[in-house]
């Protein structure tokens, strides 16, 4: 496992030495908005998981977290529609190889981009010095379900982290505890529109106010068998309620 000491105290070149040691990879650019960024790929995913399953011959652990999901892409797109403001103190959780806070970090906000896989950490730190983010972005193991950080938040950002439905009472409890106490504090949210949650918000509407906006979208990623289909996306923002 990755430590944080080895991820930021090495250069690009050595982190992406690690990187080859274990996977073929490739920099795929990745547009938003007016802005493309450099994102580090396995380049092969479908040989990739085949080679996993004749080692193991067991039940493979699938390295979901470095997949590009629309719902990360369509959520920078969203935070570069928002109107201009100050640099903002954001979080993005379950951040894989963090596409979305790469996003914002280009847009000038202070990122911690953080998900509880060694390997998804290695891929988006190296992404971080790719886009030449260094001063902006920064990367930490975090596990919501166990794990506390001593500070709070202006904006915390997750793109499809609600797939665990077991997982809801904790990740609550990691949002309150971490979201700034300003009113204008946020949590904003994406996921395909298929996977509703309804328990996650009708627990989250007890402390929350929560807006919701679907998008349509197209996926072209050509590493993906379902390329080309349409998906709809919502964009959820997340208000602690003023008493």
């Amino acid at each position: 496992m990755q430590d944080i000491d080895f991820l930021q105290q090495n250069s690009l070149d050595h982190l992406m030495a690690s990187a080859r040691e274990k996977y073929d990879v490739v920099f795929e650019p990745v547009r938003i908005g007016e802005m493309s960024l450099d994102i580090l790929q396995i380049a092969d995913m479908e040989s990739y998981i085949d080679r996993l399953a004749e080692k193991s011959g067991e039940q493979v652990e699938l390295p979901f977290w470095a997949k590009i999901w629309p719902a990360s892409v369509l959520l920078g797109y969203y935070l570069c529609s928002l109107p201009a403001q100050k640099p903002l103190d954001m979080l993005e959780l379950g951040a894989g190889v963090g596409v979305c806070g790469l996003a914002a970090a280009a847009m000038g906000h202070n990122v911690l981009i953080t998900d509880n896989h060694p390997d998804a950490l290695l891929f988006a730190r190296i992404n971080i010095l790719r886009n030449n983010l260094q001063e902006k972005a920064a990367v930490q193991a975090v596990d919501f379900t166990a794990d506390r950080l001593q500070r709070r938040f202006d904006c915390i950002l997750g793109a499809e982290i609600l797939y665990l439905e077991d997982t809801y009472p904790q990740l609550l409890n990691f949002l309150q505890q971490h979201l700034g106490i300003d009113k204008d504090c946020e949590i904003i949210l994406s996921a395909k529109d298929s996977r509703k949650s309804p328990a996650f918000f009708n627990h989250a509407s007890q402390k929350f106010q929560i807006s919701r906006k679907t998008v349509k979208c197209r996926d072209n990623d050509p590493q993906d068998a379902s390329a080309g289909e349409n998906h709809s996306i919502t964009i959820y923002r997340l208000r602690a309620q003023q008493h």
